[in-house]
């Protein structure tokens, strides 16, 4: 068999996977979690050189007009929709965020899982004027890429990025900024994370009656034990919204979490 075969055969393969695999799993949640988060982005990391996160970059410098949050927005999901799956909450699950910031109207805001700035951009574009996001990320290349993309929005002076462990952040949060409590948290970083993180918020004050904790990806890839605790516990009162996973149809949804009372009065 020549050269030119294999190549032939071998580039009718890469074409039938990138183009019927997609199809396959798209209704999967492991499936399309491997493939989306594991193998296309390895793949597509060695063919050109270059990360996920400064492809999407490069997406938003191209596509998105500079000081305009729902143009860099659209830029985002269009690249995911259209180009590369990536791991931001999503069109979908976004008009969900959007309606509960919109609803919460938070005086103080914070993101656990920055990841690129897509939903930093998403809930800084809607806050009230004199209010600032905080949003943490432990990833230092991911925090370069969103302080990039939050500033082409035009949003640098609403969100401030923290780069480290949202365990050793969470407890300096109140010295740091002057803050009491959040009004509003969405939790979107490591899913293991949220159980602990939402228990230490609670142990260190920073949660009030009347704090929205929002939580995404609750069913895929899942947060079992958040959901247990959130939905058992008389101090929060929760509601699920049914969604899908991020530019997919595997099932998916955010658990929106009213705060209704602090740990030292239920004693």
């Amino acid at each position: 068999m020549s050269v030119l075969t294999v190549s032939v055969i071998l580039l009718v393969l890469f074409v039938l996977c990138l183009c019927l695999v997609p199809r396959l799993v798209r209704s999967n949640s492991s499936l399309t979690l491997l493939w989306n988060d594991v193998l296309l982005e390895t793949a597509l990391d060695l063919l050109k050189g270059t990360t996920r996160p400064r492809r999407l970059l490069q997406a938003v410098s191209l596509n998105a007009v500079r000081g305009d949050p729902d143009s860099v927005v659209t830029a985002i999901d269009h690249f995911c929709t259209h180009t590369e799956w990536a791991m931001n909450v999503g069109d979908e699950k976004g008009a969900i965020l959007d309606s509960v910031v919109m609803e919460t109207s938070p005086s103080t805001a914070l993101e656990l899982g920055t990841y690129c700035g897509y939903s930093a951009v998403r809930i800084a574009r809607l806050l009230p004027p004199a209010t600032r996001l905080i949003t943490v990320e432990m990833n230092p290349e991911y925090a370069r890429v969103a302080r990039q993309v939050i500033r082409h929005a035009g949003l640098q002076d609403k969100v401030c990025v923290l780069e480290g462990e949202s365990a050793d952040l969470i407890p300096k949060m109140a010295d740091m900024f002057g803050i009491q409590t959040f009004d509003f948290v969405f939790l979107d970083h490591w899913k293991d994370r949220y159980l602990p993180d939402v228990t230490l918020l609670e142990d260190c004050g920073l949660l009030a009656r009347g704090s929205v904790v929002l939580a995404d990806n609750v069913i895929c890839p899942g947060a079992p034990e958040y959901l247990n605790y959130i939905r058992s516990n008389r101090r929060f009162s929760s509601r699920f919204y049914r969604a899908h996973l991020e530019y997919t149809r595997v099932l998916d949804g955010l658990e929106r979490s009213e705060y209704l009372g602090d740990r030292q009065g239920d004693r």
